[in-house]
């Protein structure tokens, strides 16, 4: 219901899912719709906890889930009162991601072989994550069609069109230096030899290149398409090879680092907000916090102490 009907992502979905079958765990032989507030209250809190979800975050999507349940029951006429309305959300204070260093990125950008078609794609991959603060999951989403080839002041430039969190669509400029890059992966003869052709008409973006799972005569159009934890896993790699703590190594990080730097050079937060497809500019302002260049120069001009004779 709330994939088809409420237009959802796929992953809330699986989420959700995954929250209402522990719920039945809990429940035992009590039916859902027996639940009262107090048992609902008590999976939400001390059965999570001590099944290790300790993190007030965590156990957050499994209160969104109860509630949204029990809400879509007495919608549905199946509960004449609803408990869910009763279950409180743990308290979550703010923390700050770890942002990584310029010298990680750096090693993370030169860590892949340009000689090869594999070190090509891995390297464009993380250029649009790094350069266009992109989520992994629009990145590999991303056919051929989302690649918008236009001129910005008289020079050829790359925009992409992208689909990520609720299915919301964007129009993204390609830094230049991710511009090269991905001309690179784009034009390079080992793609155009891969059949990655989808049933519109289109062709999957980034493509994998081993996928054991799959026969090789079905090993084209979109099981050809590069997964969420195909590019988790190729970020680790190259991150333990050149030394890169295992912090730092997520598709995410990359992200942090990309709204960090707006807020070093003073973006204007809805401006920040819109590159980093933020509906609430309020989310944006975290990366204010992280802005440790800025802050800084401040803290070194401004305190009491510089100022003194």
């Amino acid at each position: 219901y709330k994939v088809m009907n409420k237009n959802r992502s796929a992953r809330t979905g699986v989420v959700y899912a995954l929250a209402l079958k522990r719920l039945g765990e809990f429940l035992g032989d009590t039916s859902h719709l027996a639940a009262t507030a107090d048992q609902l209250t008590l999976f939400a809190g001390k059965w999570l906890f001590d099944r290790g979800l300790r993190d007030p975050l965590s156990r957050k999507t499994h209160v969104s889930a109860v509630r949204e349940f029990y809400r879509w029951l007495h919608w549905r006429r199946l509960i004449r009162h609803n408990p869910g309305i009763e279950v409180p959300h743990a308290r979550v204070g703010r923390r700050l991601p770890r942002v990584m260093p310029m010298g990680h990125a750096e090693q993370l950008m030169w860590a892949p072989d340009f000689s090869t078609f594999v070190g090509v794609r891995d390297a464009a991959i993380m250029a649009l994550l790094m350069g266009c603060g992109m989520r992994v999951s629009g990145l590999v989403r991303l056919n051929d069609s989302n690649v918008i080839a236009t001129t910005i002041e008289g020079k050829p430039r790359l925009m992409l069109r992208t689909l990520e969190k609720g299915d919301k669509e964007r129009q993204l400029p390609i830094p230049f230096q991710a511009d090269v890059l991905l001309r690179v992966y784009l034009e390079h003869p080992e793609l155009s030899a891969i059949d990655r052709l989808l049933p519109d008409g289109d062709q999957v973006l980034f493509v994998s290149t081993q996928n054991r799972a799959v026969p090789p005569h079905e090993y084209r159009g979109e099981a050809r398409r590069l997964r969420r934890k195909g590019v988790l896993r190729m970020i680790q790699a190259y991150a333990r090879r050149v030394g890169v703590p295992a912090e730092f190594a997520h598709p995410h990080a990359l992200r942090h680092m990309f709204g960090t730097e707006l807020a070093e050079d003073d973006v204007p937060t809805n401006t920040a907000a819109r590159l980093l497809g933020h509906d609430d500019p309020k989310n944006t302002k975290i990366y204010e916090h992280l802005a440790a260049r800025k802050l800084t120069r401040i803290m070194d001009t401004s305190n009491p102490l510089a100022k003194m004779r």
